[in-house]
Protein backbone atom coordinates (compact mmCIF):
# COMPACT_ATOMS: atom_id res chain seq x y z
CA UNK A 1 0.00 0.00 0.00
CA UNK A 2 1.38 3.39 -0.96
CA UNK A 3 1.44 6.06 1.72
CA UNK A 4 2.63 8.72 -0.71
CA UNK A 5 -0.75 10.40 -1.39
CA UNK A 6 -1.53 10.74 2.32
CA UNK A 7 2.01 11.90 3.14
CA UNK A 8 1.97 14.38 0.26
CA UNK A 9 -1.31 15.72 1.70
CA UNK A 10 0.44 16.35 5.03
CA UNK A 11 -0.84 13.34 7.02
CA UNK A 12 1.71 13.06 9.83
CA UNK A 13 0.29 9.75 11.05
CA UNK A 14 0.71 8.17 7.61
CA UNK A 15 4.25 9.53 7.47
CA UNK A 16 4.99 8.05 10.90
CA UNK A 17 3.68 4.64 9.87
CA UNK A 18 5.65 4.69 6.65
CA UNK A 19 8.79 5.99 8.37
CA UNK A 20 8.73 3.23 11.02
CA UNK A 21 8.68 0.63 8.25
CA UNK A 22 11.24 2.40 6.04
CA UNK A 23 13.79 3.38 8.70
CA UNK A 24 15.58 0.00 8.98
CA UNK A 25 16.07 -0.12 5.21
CA UNK A 26 17.36 3.45 5.08
CA UNK A 27 19.80 2.69 7.92
CA UNK A 28 20.94 -0.46 6.15
CA UNK A 29 21.64 1.56 3.00
CA UNK A 30 24.06 3.71 5.02
CA UNK A 31 26.10 0.90 6.59
CA UNK A 32 29.11 1.57 4.37
CA UNK A 33 29.24 5.13 5.77
CA UNK A 34 28.89 4.17 9.45
CA UNK A 35 32.57 4.56 10.31
CA UNK A 36 32.80 7.97 8.66
CA UNK A 37 29.57 9.85 9.42
CA UNK A 38 26.94 10.14 12.12
CA UNK A 39 24.38 7.92 10.42
CA UNK A 40 21.71 8.78 13.00
CA UNK A 41 21.91 12.43 12.00
CA UNK A 42 21.86 11.51 8.30
CA UNK A 43 18.77 9.32 8.75
CA UNK A 44 16.92 12.03 10.67
CA UNK A 45 17.82 14.74 8.18
CA UNK A 46 16.79 12.49 5.29
CA UNK A 47 13.33 11.88 6.73
CA UNK A 48 12.93 15.58 7.43
CA UNK A 49 13.79 16.41 3.83
CA UNK A 50 11.43 13.74 2.52
CA UNK A 51 8.59 15.14 4.65
CA UNK A 52 9.27 18.59 3.21
CA UNK A 53 9.36 17.54 -0.46
CA UNK A 54 6.81 14.70 -0.40
CA UNK A 55 4.14 16.78 -2.20
CA UNK A 56 6.50 17.11 -5.18
CA UNK A 57 7.41 13.41 -5.46
CA UNK A 58 5.74 11.81 -8.46
CA UNK A 59 5.22 8.04 -8.76
CA UNK A 60 7.34 6.64 -11.58
CA UNK A 61 5.59 3.31 -11.99
CA UNK A 62 8.25 1.42 -10.05
CA UNK A 63 7.55 0.11 -6.55
CA UNK A 64 8.43 2.03 -3.36
CA UNK A 65 9.17 5.40 -4.95
CA UNK A 66 9.20 7.11 -1.54
CA UNK A 67 11.67 4.62 -0.08
CA UNK A 68 13.94 4.80 -3.12
CA UNK A 69 13.88 8.58 -2.95
CA UNK A 70 14.67 8.53 0.79
CA UNK A 71 17.59 6.14 0.31
CA UNK A 72 18.95 8.39 -2.45
CA UNK A 73 18.63 11.46 -0.21
CA UNK A 74 20.32 9.65 2.70
CA UNK A 75 23.22 8.38 0.61
CA UNK A 76 23.77 11.81 -0.96
CA UNK A 77 23.78 13.42 2.49
CA UNK A 78 26.27 10.83 3.75
CA UNK A 79 28.52 11.47 0.75
CA UNK A 80 28.34 15.22 1.44
CA UNK A 81 29.35 14.60 5.08
CA UNK A 82 32.28 12.42 4.02
CA UNK A 83 33.47 15.03 1.53
CA UNK A 84 33.14 17.84 4.07
CA UNK A 85 35.01 15.86 6.74
CA UNK A 86 37.72 14.82 4.27
CA UNK A 87 38.46 18.46 3.51
CA UNK A 88 39.14 19.07 7.20
CA UNK A 89 41.32 16.04 7.85
CA UNK A 90 44.95 15.96 6.76
CA UNK A 91 45.68 12.60 5.23
CA UNK A 92 48.94 12.76 3.34
CA UNK A 93 52.23 12.00 5.10
CA UNK A 94 53.83 15.39 4.30
CA UNK A 95 50.93 17.29 5.89
CA UNK A 96 51.00 15.06 8.96
CA UNK A 97 54.78 15.58 9.31
CA UNK A 98 54.35 19.38 9.09
CA UNK A 99 51.63 19.29 11.72
CA UNK A 100 53.74 17.14 14.04
CA UNK A 101 56.73 19.49 13.66
CA UNK A 102 54.53 22.53 14.32
CA UNK A 103 53.08 21.01 17.50
CA UNK A 104 53.82 22.72 20.78
CA UNK A 105 56.62 20.88 22.58
CA UNK A 106 55.43 19.15 25.77
CA UNK A 107 57.93 21.18 27.85
CA UNK A 108 55.91 24.36 27.29
CA UNK A 109 53.03 24.90 29.69
CA UNK A 110 49.58 24.54 28.18
CA UNK A 111 47.32 27.57 28.02
CA UNK A 112 45.18 27.41 31.20
CA UNK A 113 42.30 29.29 29.54
CA UNK A 114 42.22 26.83 26.66
CA UNK A 115 42.47 23.89 29.05
CA UNK A 116 39.50 25.31 31.01
CA UNK A 117 37.43 25.81 27.87
CA UNK A 118 38.11 22.25 26.74
CA UNK A 119 37.24 20.92 30.18
CA UNK A 120 33.93 22.82 30.26
CA UNK A 121 33.04 21.57 26.79
CA UNK A 122 33.91 17.96 27.68
CA UNK A 123 31.69 18.25 30.75
CA UNK A 124 28.77 19.21 28.47
CA UNK A 125 29.09 16.14 26.25
CA UNK A 126 26.29 13.56 26.38
CA UNK A 127 27.14 10.36 28.25
CA UNK A 128 28.06 7.97 25.42
CA UNK A 129 30.12 10.40 23.32
CA UNK A 130 31.90 11.49 26.53
CA UNK A 131 32.71 7.88 27.44
CA UNK A 132 33.94 7.09 23.93
CA UNK A 133 36.18 10.16 23.87
CA UNK A 134 37.56 9.49 27.36
CA UNK A 135 38.32 5.87 26.45
CA UNK A 136 40.05 6.84 23.19
CA UNK A 137 42.17 9.47 24.96
CA UNK A 138 42.82 7.11 27.86
CA UNK A 139 44.54 4.49 25.73
CA UNK A 140 46.77 7.09 24.09
CA UNK A 141 46.66 5.40 20.69
CA UNK A 142 48.10 2.16 22.01
CA UNK A 143 44.98 0.00 21.67
CA UNK A 144 43.00 -0.42 18.45
CA UNK A 145 39.53 1.09 18.33
CA UNK A 146 37.98 -2.39 18.24
CA UNK A 147 39.45 -3.16 21.67
CA UNK A 148 38.46 0.21 23.11
CA UNK A 149 34.91 -0.22 21.79
CA UNK A 150 34.68 -3.71 23.23
CA UNK A 151 35.88 -2.40 26.60
CA UNK A 152 32.94 0.02 26.58
CA UNK A 153 30.50 -2.66 25.47
CA UNK A 154 29.98 -0.92 22.12
CA UNK A 155 30.21 -2.17 18.59
CA UNK A 156 33.00 -0.52 16.60
CA UNK A 157 30.49 1.33 14.43
CA UNK A 158 28.69 2.76 17.48
CA UNK A 159 31.99 3.70 19.12
CA UNK A 160 33.18 5.56 16.00
CA UNK A 161 29.85 7.35 15.68
CA UNK A 162 30.09 8.44 19.31
CA UNK A 163 33.63 9.72 18.71
CA UNK A 164 32.50 11.63 15.65
CA UNK A 165 29.61 13.14 17.58
CA UNK A 166 31.90 14.10 20.48
CA UNK A 167 34.32 15.78 18.09
CA UNK A 168 31.58 17.83 16.44
CA UNK A 169 30.01 18.82 19.77
CA UNK A 170 33.39 19.83 21.20
CA UNK A 171 34.21 21.91 18.14
CA UNK A 172 30.85 23.67 18.29
CA UNK A 173 31.17 24.33 22.02
CA UNK A 174 34.72 25.67 21.67
CA UNK A 175 33.64 27.88 18.79
CA UNK A 176 30.88 29.36 21.00
CA UNK A 177 33.59 30.15 23.56
CA UNK A 178 35.68 31.95 20.93
CA UNK A 179 38.24 29.18 20.41
CA UNK A 180 39.07 28.76 16.73
CA UNK A 181 41.57 26.42 15.08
Amino acid sequence: MSHLPAIAAGDAQAFGLWMSAAEPRVRLSLRSFAAQVDTEAVVQESFLRVWQVAPRIEPDGKPEVLLRFTVRVARNLAIDHVRRDRRHQPTDAATLDRLREAAVPPAQPADPLLRGAISRCRDELPDKPAKALAARLGVGGVSPDEAVAAGLGMRLNTFLQNLSRARRLLAACLKKQGVTP
